[in-house]
Parts: structure tokens; sequence; C-alpha cells
């Protein structure tokens, strides 16, 4: 068990800090393109499918919503919709190109089912076999696994280094793989913890303006404007709702990837533990790796 905590304590610190060139390579160009582009969609929206004019009385998008009417009462939030609508497309978007990503990182069939052959194979000797269903399983696990079998074989041809530096030096490479392959993992969930906080801010924001504009409305001696007090008092609450529902599937979404990153970041660092106890084992215990 000390050995498998070493694994977890040094590997993680490891993926912290590796390949920021890799990270900031794919994840920064496709959130480069995506960014803009959401707003450039969110735009159109905004104007020709919210503000269209069958959505308001007299075919005019300066008038009030048909009654009812939820594409134009949406359109009646202001400037501050179509920043929501950005935020809205960015989650719905990343959210995708993380499912994608995750999915293809687990591999063919399940983690439990991987690490379980993995181990069946180890516990057999079969080196080579346990290496073949790396070859089938592909993603992110099995490659980690994979670097660390080939390790495995490499360290038992050494006939120089020492029982310990051997298992070191396969932990070592466990660790690195580890590091090389989490930030991929972990790409553009960032974005989407800082759509979490933003996006409820920026509702506000629009709740802000749009009591302003209400309370302007009260303030007209004589009769106050009726049109201008509702308009006010949507602006407020739609994009009070629009922050709070774009933040909420942020929030869901960001859990989600953590929680499915941290599984698979689990699962490595049980196969890893699996590759060096058995080799300490088959090739004599030593002294630092005894219960």
């Amino acid at each position: 068990m000390e050995q498998k905590n070493a694994i977890n304590k040094n590997a993680r610190p490891a993926a912290a800090s590796a390949p920021k060139s890799e990270e900031k390579g794919g994840g920064g160009a496709f959130a480069a393109i995506v960014i803009p582009l959401a707003f450039v969609v969110a735009l159109v929206l905004y104007k020709f499918v919210l503000g269209n004019g069958a959505n308001f009385q007299g075919g005019n998008n300066e008038n009030l919503p048909l009654p009812g009417n939820i594409l134009g009462t949406i359109y009646a939030g202001g400037f501050i919709v179509p920043i929501l609508l950005t935020l809205l497309i960015l989650v719905i978007t990343f959210t995708i190109e993380r499912l994608l990503t995750i999915g293809k990182a687990k591999g063919s069939k399940s983690i439990e089912s991987f690490v379980r052959s993995i181990r069946q194979k180890l516990n057999s000797n079969d080196v080579n076999g346990a290496i073949a269903v790396c070859d089938q399983q592909k993603g992110s696990v099995a490659n980690v696994v994979k670097a660390g079998l080939l390790k495995y074989k490499e360290m038992e041809q050494d006939r120089v280094m020492e029982k310990d530096q051997k298992v070191l030096a396969i932990q070592k490479e466990i660790e690195e793989s580890t590091a090389l392959e989490l930030p991929m993992l972990e790409k553009n969930l960032v974005i989407l913890s800082t759509i979490a906080s933003v996006a409820t801010l920026i509702g506000l924001l629009g709740t802000v303006f749009g009591m302003i504009r209400a309370f302007s409305a009260l303030a007209n001696a004589g009769a106050p404007d009726a049109a201008a007090l509702s308009t006010g008092i949507s602006e407020a609450l739609i994009n009070t709702a629009f922050g709070i529902g774009t933040s909420a599937l942020a929030i869901i979404a960001y859990n989600y990837f953590t929680s499915k990153i941290d599984a698979l970041t689990y699962s490595i660092d049980e196969a890893g533990f699996s590759i060096i106890q058995t080799f300490a084992a088959q090739h004599g215990e030593t002294e630092t790796y005894k219960a």
C-alpha cells in the first residue's frame, strides 16, 4: 500500500506541471477558433431568430413581444443576451468535445475490465499478453500501462542495474507517461469552470441594467411608461434566468468531467501499482517495497 501511495503522490504533481506546450497547442487552437465563432453565432441568433419581427407586436422588434412568445421575451433581455448565448454555446461545444475526448481516452472496453485483464496477465507472468491487451484497448490509460509494460520488459533484460533501480525506473516511466496523457484529458476544463462563475455575474449585470430601465420608467412624471417598465422587468428576469441556467450547466459538466478524469487517473495508478508489484515479486522483493 505504501508503494501505491508513492505512485499517487509522485504521478499527479508531475502531471500538473507537464507538457504545457501540447496543452497550448491543441486545446488553445481549438478554443481560439470556437470562442469567436460562438459569439458570431450568438449574434446571428439574437438578431435574426430572437429579434425576428414575427415575435413582436406590429412586426417590429422595438415593440413588446407577442403574448406567450418565448423568443421575443428572450430578445427583450437586451444586449447582455448575445453574451449569455455565447457562453451557453461554449458550454455545449466544450461539453461535447470533452465527452468525445474522454470517451476515446477510456478505450474500447470498460476500464475495470481492462485493469482486471492486465492483472491476470501479470499474475501469469505474461507481459507480452498484457501489452497485446493494451494494443486492443487503446486510449490514454492503455498508453500509460503499455509504456510501463515496455519498461518492464526492458528492465527484465537489463543485467547492470540493481533491482531497486529497475523498479524505480518502471515507476518513473509510468509517472512520465501519465504526465503526458493527463493534460490532454484536462484541456478546456478551465473554460467550463470560468463560465460557471462568469455566467451568473453577467446575468446579474443584465438584471441591474433591466432594473435601472424599470425604475426609470417609474420615475416619469404623471403616468409611468408601462411599455418601458415591462421591458425593464423582462430584461432583469430573463438575464438572471439565462445566467443561472448557463452557470448550472457549466458546473454540472465540469464536475462530471472532473470525476471521470479522477476515475481514469485512479485506474492508471492501480494498473501501475500492479506492474511494479509484479516486477518486485517476480524478481525478488527488496527492502524498499516490503510491506
